[in-house]
Order: C-alpha cells, then structure tokens, then sequence
C-alpha cells in the first residue's frame, strides 16, 4: 500500500498543470544610464517654504495638510493597505474555529445503524474545536504577503507624494497671489503717473500748446489704466479663492489673505540632477514599491501550479442526541492532510501568469516613466534657476532706461520741446517693463519652489532596512525578476 500510495503520488506531480514560459520582461531604468551625478545636492528640507520666512504663507500649509481631503484620501489608502498587509499574513499561520451544529434526522431503517437507531428521530450533535494551516511549500502565502507589504510602503510613499504635492500647491498659488498684490502696487503707481501727465496735458491746452486730442488721449491711458487695475481685481479674487480651496476653508478665509514681505530665496544650485533624486521623490519611490509587489504577485501565480497541501484537524464532541454530548465517550479527534493538484484548467492558470506578467511590465513601464519625468522636471528647474541671473541682469537694465526715457519726456513735455506722442509711448514701456520687473522678482520664488518640489519636497525614505530585514527591500535598478 506504501508503495502504491508514492506512485500514486509521483505520477499526480508529474501530471501538474504545465506552465508556459513568457516573454522577456521589462527592465527598470537604470538612474547612471541617465546621465545622472553621483554629487550630492542640497535637498530642501521637510517643511522647506519656511525659508521664505512668511508667517501668512506657513500658516496656510499647515492648514492645507491639516484639512484637504486629498490628505484624507491618500491617509485612507494607507489604510486599506496596511489592512491588506494583515489579511495576507494570516495565511502563514494555523487557523482555529470553534464551533456547533445540530441536525435533526430520521435514521433509514435499511442503512448502517441496526436498532434502535434504524427508523428513528435522532439529533446529530457536534461541538469542538477545527484545526486548519496551509503548509506553504511553493512560497504562494509569503510571496503575496511580500506584494502587500510592497504595496503598504507604496501607499505610504503615495501620502507623502500627496503631502509634497499639495504644500507645492498652496505655494504656488500664494506666490502667484502675492505677485498680483505686487502687480496691483505697480498699477497704482502707473496710474499716478498718468494723472500727472493728464494734470500737465490740461495745463499745455490752457496755454494753447496742445489741442483736444492730446486732452484725450491722456483721458484714454488713464482709464485704460484705471481697467488694467480692475481686472487685477479680478485676478487678486480668484487667487484668494483657490488658496481657500487648497487648505480646505471657504472664501471668507481668501478674504483675510493680505500682501506680505517674504525673504529672497537663497542657496546653491546643484550643478547637475543627482542620482540621489530616485530616493528623495515619493512618487518614485512609490512606483518602485509598485512594480516590486507586482513581481511578487508573479510568484504567487506560478505557486499556484503546483499541489496546495493543507493540513486540517479536529477535537471535541460528537454524539448523537443532545443529553450525552459532553459524555466522555462523546470525545471524537481526527488529524490529516487535504492534498489538491492543478491537472487541467483550460488554461485558466497560464492565462493567470499572463496577466501578472502583464501587470510586472506594466508596473515597470509606469517606474521608468515616472523617473523620466522626475529627472526632466529638475533639469528644467536647474537650467531656469542658472539662467535667471542673466535674466535679471538684463530685466534691470532695460527697466532702468526705460524709466530714464519717461523722466525726460516728461521734463520736456512739460517745457515744452516735446510732443504727447513721445510721452504717450514712454508710459506703455514703463507700465510693461515694471510689470515684467515685479513678474521676475516672484520668478524667482517660483523657480525655487519649482526647484524644492522637483528634488522632493524634503521625503527621505525610511522604511527599507526594516524591509530588507523580512526579506521584501525592492530590487535595486539594475535588477529584475525572471518572468
């Protein structure tokens, strides 16, 4: 019988679903191939728009953490995946129910149970303890709690991804509401200027030295001025509104939003986009974790084509009727194994190892896009931040001259030797070239919040030597699963 059994045994193995090998498998960019430096750069810290030193400006990112419900999405998918973590944990450990059953049933008088039992009512009573734990020889239970985990570090790194995203958004949009308080201050003064050359344009026509037209046309820059200033109004009350949105309060909160004097941004600019970043971005960081679990998800496919061996026990009570169940003659216990083979599927377990294959290149396609974008996004901050001293070298040169010009048409409008024409085109070149100048100035800030954002937002990854320790760290770049 022992003989047979193993033959019985070897011939099911050999009779396992066939597993069909799959195409080569997308590999993970490598960050050297890239062309990035092995320098370290100067990464910002966790709360880095603090630097601008703006109590208004702080005050709002902590609100905005505090209460967006894209924070509370991101902190429930966190949730949901350190509740996968545990569900796929208890699969490595034995099971234990307690439980009870009563059957009430007519006993056939032409079966096994001679009489009385035969023909009879009886109550088929049960009451212990089932015993069940699945011995995990092919790696199917570890390997899926290994994607979970993978999948728990990329929910996390997704909520700091979010945090980084939305602190970047309400900077942004507070820069460019601070812009337009400056813009407004330019405008007022523009227009002063305008009433001044309207008040001189009215003097020369009293004297005889200019005509209406002139007087017109003084009237037309100044209310074109005075719509210029109410469309940055406009401007000004949209701004308000979607700062409000991004901390999660209603428009009254815009409404209290008041021009502030913030502190040059500072500091030395990395030379080149460092390799570092892959480790310093939660958005790559978190589509390595993904395309981690998806190779174990692999693994926990190809587990599944061979023999899903359980062992299952029991101890307690049976009996029939219910006066006599806890008799000591009704103890009842029973241990063994349930041993099931995959023979023939029609094709369902190949076509199962297909799609997780599918979901591994998928995975690793959206890793090496989500670098490619990382890495662009910092080059194209770095190139700009290089760029703008030239910029506003240049910036304050014209806006100087240009200034010089509309002083000396005045003067010789006023005296006389010029004409309104000179005067007229003086001041469309002041108002451009001092809104280019106030645009410049919170460039600058932009550009360095564009800079802070691109190399992170200050998210440094903690969690992968506790992860290495149980066996789960990610692959490194240069490394891939075999499909």
């Amino acid at each position: 019988m022992k003989r047979l059994l193993s033959s019985l045994l070897v011939l099911t193995l050999g009779g396992c679903a066939l597993m069909e090998p799959g195409p080569q498998p997308v590999k993970q960019v490598d960050g050297t191939a890239l062309g990035l430096s092995t320098t370290t750069a100067n990464w910002p810290v966790e709360k880095w728009w603090r630097r601008y030193q703006d109590t208004q400006l702080d005050t709002l990112v902590e609100e905005a953490l505090a209460n967006s419900p894209s924070m509370a999405a991101a902190q429930a998918r966190l949730a949901q995946a350190n509740a996968a973590v545990g569900t796929a944990r208890a699969p490595l450990l034995p099971r234990v129910d307690a439980d009870y059953s009563l059957q009430r049933e007519h006993i056939s008088k032409n079966y096994i149970y001679p009489a009385p039992l035969a023909g009879s009512a009886q109550s088929d009573t049960r009451l212990g303890l089932d015993f069940s734990y699945e011995l995990d020889f092919w790696g199917k239970n570890s390997s899926r709690l290994k994607a979970a985990l993978s999948q728990q570090q990329a929910a996390e790194a997704d909520r700091q991804a979010a945090r980084v995203m939305l602190s970047s958004a309400v900077v942004e949009a507070y820069l460019n509401l601070q812009d337009a308080f400056a813009q407004r201050e330019v405008l007022q003064r523009i227009l002063k200027q305008r009433e001044n050359v309207q008040a001189i344009t009215a003097q020369r026509f009293s004297a005889g030295l200019d005509t209406q037209v002139e007087v017109k046309q003084a009237d037309a820059a100044l209310a074109a001025g005075k719509v210029q200033l109410t469309q940055i109004e406009t401007t000004l009350a949209q701004l308000r509104n979607q700062v409000a949105a991004l901390v999660g309060a209603g428009p009254e909160r815009g409404q209290r939003l008041v021009a502030a004097t913030m502190t040059a941004p500072g500091g030395g600019v990395p030379a080149s986009v460092p390799l570092e970043l892959l480790g310093h971005r939660a958005d790559v960081t978190a589509a390595r974790w993904r395309a981690e679990a998806a190779r174990k998800e692999i693994d926990v496919a190809k587990a599944q084509f061979y023999p899903n061996v359980n062992l299952t026990a029991f101890i307690g009570f049976q009996a029939l009727g219910t006066n006599n169940l806890l008799d000591a003659g009704s103890r009842a216990a029973n241990i063994g194994p349930a041993i099931s083979l995959p023979l023939f599927h029609n094709g369902e377990l190949n076509a199962n190892l297909a799609g997780r294959r599918a979901d591994a290149d998928l995975a690793a396609a959206d890793y090496n896009q989500t670098v490619l974008t990382a890495v662009r996004q910092t080059a194209d901050a770095l190139d700009a931040l290089r760029l703008l001293e030239r910029e506003t070298t240049e910036q304050r040169q014209a806006r100087t001259s240009t200034d010089a010009a509309y002083e000396l048409a005045v003067n010789r409008y006023r005296a006389g030797l010029g004409n309104y024409l000179t005067v007229l085109i003086a001041q469309d070149s002041v108002l451009v070239q001092a809104r280019l100048d106030t645009d410049l100035r919170f460039r600058a800030y932009k550009l360095d919040a564009d800079l802070a954002k691109a190399l992170g937002g200050g998210y440094v990854e903690t969690a992968d030597a506790a992860l290495a320790a149980a066996g789960t760290a990610p692959a490194s770049d240069d490394q891939n699963n075999t499909h």
